[in-house]
């Protein structure tokens, strides 16, 4: 399957409700250049949405699709979801992030959400393939309506595609940094002024400076490589 694929998911993607059985995931620069290396696993999901206002901006400028920013933190989607989880009445199981760091995670949408039913939650890291299995197991039987992940691009689409082979039939959503995120004792880690300028980005700059090489040099890699994508799935196009 050719790279440029993704673009042809992305063109056809659409959000869909949180009780909706679907697995849904989210790009920015630096997972679209993940994303090319596995597309096989990308394309698997029903759902590939755009994290990234740079992301965005190409995707419209290049014409591939007018696409709008959806991300799962409370700037977009996951207040959307927990609300609809408390309304419904569903079941949600968190997984992702470190020991410690998830479980305030889960007492901080607790918090926010005091009616929302969290079935389980662990951390997102395994000793062995045998811990690994065990826990994909354990989430089918206990079987959630939705399942967060936040393993880090790649780790977490293949978690959520493995827990779908089991046999488990919900709706899972990736959600990058957001566990870790959440941690610090509120859900809104960006200030409104910062979400309303689109300098997200920045912000995570400045609160995890680790992130710098990711928003410098693989960013600029991005830009190229996008743009070969794009010239050849335009090309793919007009021969099909």
């Amino acid at each position: 399957m050719k790279p440029y694929s993704i673009l042809t998911k992305i063109r056809s993607s659409k959000i869909p409700s949180p009780n909706t059985k679907k697995l849904v995931t989210f790009i920015n620069p630096y997972s679209y250049l993940q994303a090319r290396r596995d597309v096989e696993l990308f394309i698997s999901f029903d759902e590939i949405n755009i994290d990234g206002i740079l992301l965005v901006k190409f995707l419209q400028f290049s014409s591939v699709v007018n696409v709008q920013r959806k991300s799962f933190d409370m700037t977009s989607l996951a207040g959307n979801v927990f609300s609809c989880v408390e309304q419904e009445r569903l079941r949600i199981y968190f997984i992702g992030s470190r020991k410690g760091v998830i479980d305030k995670a889960v007492a901080s949408i607790q918090d926010a959400y005091p009616s929302i039913e969290v079935c389980g939650y662990r951390d997102g890291y395994f000793r062995s393939e045998q811990e690994r299995e065990y826990t994909l197991q354990s989430i089918k039987s206990i079987d959630p309506d939705i399942v967060v992940c936040g393993m880090g691009t790649g780790f977490q689409e293949a978690f959520l595609a493995d827990l779908r082979s089991t046999g488990w039939q919900g709706t899972g959503y990736t959600c990058g940094g957001f566990l870790h995120q959440s941690a610090s004792g509120t859900l809104h880690y960006y200030p409104d002024w910062i979400d309303h300028y689109h300098l997200r980005w920045a912000y995570r700059i400045f609160r995890e400076p680790k992130l710098f090489k990711r928003y410098t040099v693989d960013y600029l890699k991005f830009v190229f490589i996008f743009l070969y994508d794009v010239f050849r799935w335009r090309t793919y196009r007009r021969l099909k």
